[in-house]
């Protein structure tokens, strides 16, 4: 009798995950690839708007900048903030540009010019093709401000601040549908801080007279600012207590990045993002039935990224405070491999849950912890956090499936044992289209993926498959190698039999768009 030789190799990690049409969450939607422009650092000035660049259309906005957003496939952009927007007077960006006030912007201690406002941001937005979630500030302001710039907005005529939207050269009202109810309140550092009641009872008038104006409006609640808030679920429990009748959404923020050098934690930042948008459902919920109110609120998860965050609070990228500066350099962080795995991650994360997440907002959209960069009177480029959003994006169609992956796990400092591999589909019923994204957290270890196809009524074949991994996980996207990193086809993908195999390198996100043969 033999024996195979010891070879003292380890033999591959495996995984699979099974695939039926039958299991569906909910229609991918589409709101799930927003952005976010916020009046900060250069995120508007010279990010998409900069009047003297060689690219620049007649209205001042950077073509090159503008054909990436289009690329990027974004669909919706919350605007003008952020932490701008609790201190931001929006008449200041409207009218004659030669008359509008250079204002103190306390948020990130710049200067505001008010060069570009909602007119400016609107025509952009029309150009990029994408809905716009407008934010109201109710950090300085109230229940009148916020009537005053819907009617500004929306508004068709005959009323002062139709018709001064009439007079500054837009006809027709612009038709937004979905407006933030502040932002951020919970926070300490925000301009106008709240208690949970006290802006719930602001949240709730102000909802009731905006619907007063606009029944059908969409309308997000303020929710926590992290889960790792000292107030978190309480502050949704007691502001939906308060708003549950009037609004239709609620927010939830959240940034990752690799503290102390935790790289295996910062692979499975997707688990605290799933037990974050878990929580808020069960509290949600747990209010409804309180009130005894069948309505199901719903998750705007409206500001969400990889953002070294500790190196801003030390002072590493912040503003100067010693000058009011305009459009400052402000965290415009560098965007490596094993960042753009966790993106990836992330956007499964959201597309699992969207039988409850139906909005979501990537901040930022340029330079500003965004996957977009560019330089003053010089070229724009993509980060390497941009191609997973793009490819999912353009990939997720129809509905999503219920993805419940088996094999290995790991252990992480923060979240325990996790699993290796994470992944989630959508399948296109009218097409036959089968999309698949998955993620292999392992630093080491390739993962070889079985997934049976068994539950579907017709056979697939590979239309595209695209891998981001590198054996440098600290690679970047530079002014001067803007295409370090890219996503390369995905080697060894094959539909055999029923059976979609692959092979997943260590860090890697990869994606594949299945077609009927």
């Amino acid at each position: 009798m033999s024996t195979l030789p010891e070879t003292g190799r380890k033999p591959l990690l495996s995984a699979t995950f099974r695939l039926d049409p039958a299991f569906t969450v909910a229609p991918v939607s589409r709101r799930t690839f927003g952005s976010f422009v916020e009046h900060m650092g250069r995120c508007v000035y010279t990010g998409i708007y900069e009047p003297g660049h060689p690219t620049a259309d007649a209205d001042g906005f950077r073509q090159d900048v503008l054909a990436l957003a289009r690329e990027l496939g974004i669909s919706l952009v919350r605007y003008p903030g952020g932490n701008f927007v609790s201190g931001y007077r929006w008449e200041d960006g409207v009218g004659p540009v030669a008359d509008r006030p250079v204002r103190r912007d306390l948020a990130w201690h710049c200067l505001e010019t008010n060069e570009v406002g909602i007119d400016e941001f609107m025509r952009w937005a029309g150009k990029a093709g994408v809905e716009v979630m407008y934010a109201l500030n109710l950090g300085t302001r109230g229940v009148q401000e916020a009537l005053d710039v819907h009617e500004y907005i929306n508004q068709p005529d005959r009323t002062h601040f139709a018709e001064m939207r009439r007079a500054n050269g837009v006809d027709k009202p612009y038709g937004v549908t979905m407006f933030c109810l502040g932002n951020e309140l919970d926070g300490p550092w925000q301009t106008g801080h709240k208690t949970a009641h006290e802006y719930g009872r602001l949240a709730a008038e102000t909802a009731r007279a905006l619907r007063s104006a606009e029944p059908d409006l969409e309308l997000v609640a303020v929710g926590s600012s992290s889960s790792s808030m000292p107030t978190f679920a309480a502050w949704e429990s007691e502001v939906l207590e308060l708003t549950y009748d009037v609004v239709d959404y609620v927010s939830a923020h959240a940034y990752y990045e690799p503290l102390n050098g935790d790289v295996a934690s910062f692979l499975a930042s997707a688990v605290d993002m799933d037990h974050f948008v878990d929580s808020v459902v069960a509290t949600a919920d747990s209010v409804g039935a309180r009130l005894k109110n069948p309505k199901r609120i719903m998750i705007s998860f409206d500001e969400w990224n990889v953002w070294k965050q500790s190196a801003f609070e030390s002072g590493a990228t912040a503003a100067d405070p010693s000058e009011w500066a305009i459009a400052p350099r402000v965290i415009e962080d560098e965007y490596t491999v094993t960042d753009a795995v966790v993106v990836g991650n992330l956007l499964i994360s959201l597309l699992r849950h969207s039988d409850r997440v139906t909005a979501a907002c990537q901040a930022q959209l340029v330079n500003v912890i965004a996957p977009i960069r560019s330089e003053a009177g010089g070229p724009a480029w993509r980060q390497t956090i941009f191609h997973p959003f793009a490819i999912t994006s353009r990939f997720a169609r129809g509905d999503v499936l219920r993805v419940e992956p088996s094999g290995p796990l790991y252990d992480t400092e923060k979240y325990g044992e996790v699993p290796v591999v994470d992944a989630v589909a959508t399948h296109d019923a009218e097409t036959g289209e089968l999309s698949v994204f998955v993620v292999n957290r392992h630093q080491e270890e390739q993962v070889s993926l079985a997934v049976p196809l068994g539950g579907f009524d017709h056979a697939f074949q590979v239309a595209e498959s695209w891998t981001l991994s590198d054996t440098d996980l600290s690679a970047t996207n530079t002014v001067d190698q803007p295409d370090r990193v890219v996503p390369v086809e995905a080697s060894g993908v094959t539909v055999d039999d029923g059976e979609l195999r692959l092979d997943l390198p260590p860090v890697s996100w990869t994606a594949i768009r299945l077609t009927r043969r």
